[in-house]
C-alpha cells in the first residue's frame, strides 16, 4: 500500500517513544476488555464485568486496600469507544506538544503520576464528602483523563503563551485552554459523573506542580522518574577516533551546537506551517534524539 496518509499513521505507531506507547497501551487494553466483553455477550457469562471490577479504581477503602494495584491499571482502562477516542486524541494533542517543549523523559512519569494523584483525589473526594455515602461502596473509575489533563496542564503552565490551532476557534493560547478545561470540570461535578471531573483535579493537580518544580525546583522529583521501558538499550560500538589526543575545543562546540540548534528550528518551523505528519521520517527521528 503505498497511500501517503497510511504510511505516515505506520511511521508514526512505529516509534519507540513514550507518547505511541502509551497510546498503545491505552487502544489494546481497550480492544481487550471489548472482546472480553463480545465473549461474555455470546456465551452469556459474567466475565467483563468481573475483569472491569479487577482493573477499575474502587472508592470503598475496603475493596482498594484489597486492589492496590488499581491505582494503576485504571488510567489504561476504557469501556466505550467514544470515552477511548477522545481520550487518546486529547493525549496526541498534549503530549505532543509535552515532547517538544519539555521533553520525552518526564511524559511518562507526569502520565503516571498525573492518574495516581487523580485517583487519590477521586477516593479521598467520595470518602470525605457526605453528599457520595451512598454511592462509595459501589462506585470506580477508568479512562486516561486524570492522566492526560496533567500532561496538558504541565505544558500550559511551562508554555502559557503557545499558541495552538483549533478546529472552528482559530489560534488559541494553551493557558486559556488549561482554564476553560479547569472551570468545565468544577462547574460539571454536581452535573454528573462527579468522580471523573474530581479524579481530572487531581491530575490537573499534579501537572500545576510537576510544571512549578520545572522553573523553580523547590522539590526533589528524583523517586518519581520513570525510563522508558520500551527503548532498546544501545548495541555497543567501537569507533576509531583518529586523533585521539585532541580535545575538541570551544570554538567547534560551539559551531556543532550552532549548527545543531539551527536544523531544530528549521524543523520546528516546518511543523507549524506543514504540521508534524509531514517531516521526514529521518526528520523526526533527530527531533526525537533532540529533546531527550
Amino acid at each position: 500500500m503505498n497511500n501517503p496518509s497510511f504510511n505516515q499513521f505506520k511511521d508514526f505507531f512505529n516509534q519507540k517513544t513514550i507518547l505511541v506507547q502509551l497510546i498503545k497501551i491505552n487502544v489494546f487494553v481497550w480492544l481487550f476488555v471489548a472482546i472480553v466483553s463480545l465473549f461474555s455477550f455470546l456465551f452469556q457469562l459474567d466475565i467483563s464485568t468481573a475483569v472491569i471490577d479487577w482493573l477499575a479504581l474502587p472508592s470503598g477503602i475496603d475493596k482498594l486496600i484489597s486492589r492496590p494495584w488499581t491505582f494503576f491499571t485504571y488510567m489504561f482502562l476504557h469501556k466505550d469507544f467514544f470515552h477511548i477516542f477522545f481520550n487518546i486524541l486529547m493525549l496526541y494533542f498534549g503530549g505532543f506538544l509535552f515532547t517538544q517543549h519539555i521533553g520525552s523523559k518526564k511524559l511518562l512519569p507526569t502520565y503516571i503520576w498525573g492518574g495516581i494523584w487523580g485517583g487519590i483525589f477521586y477516593v479521598l473526594a467520595f470518602n470525605f464528602f457526605p453528599v457520595f455515602n451512598q454511592f462509595v461502596s459501589f462506585s470506580i473509575a477508568l479512562g486516561a483523563s486524570a492522566s492526560v489533563i496533567a500532561v496538558i496542564i504541565a505544558i500550559a503552565v511551562t508554555k502559557p503563551e503557545l499558541e495552538v490551532q483549533l478546529v472552528f476557534l482559530g489560534s488559541v493560547k494553551l493557558k486559556y485552554i488549561a482554564i476553560v478545561l479547569l472551570l468545565l470540570d468544577l462547574v460539571s461535578i454536581e452535573k454528573g459523573n462527579p468522580g471523573g471531573h474530581i479524579a481530572h483535579l487531581g491530575g490537573a493537580f499534579y501537572g500545576l506542580i510537576m510544571a512549578m518544580n520545572l522553573k523553580n525546583k523547590f522539590l526533589h522529583f528524583h523517586a518519581f522518574n520513570i525510563k522508558n521501558p520500551f527503548l532498546r538499550k544501545p548495541k555497543m560500538k567501537v569507533c576509531k577516533n583518529e586523533n585521539p589526543s585532541r580535545p575538541i575545543s570551544d570554538d567547534e562546540f560551539n559551531r556543532i551546537k550552532a549548527e545543531k540548534q539551527k536544523r531544530i528550528d528549521i524543523i520546528l518551523d516546518k511543523i507549524s506551517k506543514s504540521g508534524y505528519d509531514n517531516l521526514s521520517s529521518e526528520e523526526k527521528e533527530f527531533l526525537f534524539r533532540s529533546s531527550n
